[in-house]
């Protein structure tokens, strides 16, 4: 009972940091996105905002939206 437990602790604490890794690569890529619009760069836009919908899946598939 006590490593069921522990398994369920540890699989918590790697999906909050999961949570934050997400989070930081949206905030790097909206950087990205905004340097794109920016320079007017449709290539580098559209890059960026699929990678921008795939981390908003995730975090959704993971509900830290």
């Amino acid at each position: 009972m006590k490593q069921v437990m522990n398994q369920a602790m540890k699989a918590k604490e790697v999906e909050k940091h999961r949570k934050a890794v997400l989070r930081m690569e949206m905030d790097y890529e909206l950087a990205t996105l905004f340097e794109a619009i920016e320079e007017d760069n449709e290539q580098k836009k559209k890059q960026c905002k699929q990678k921008l919908e795939r981390i908003r899946n995730e975090l959704l598939r993971l509900k830290a939206l």
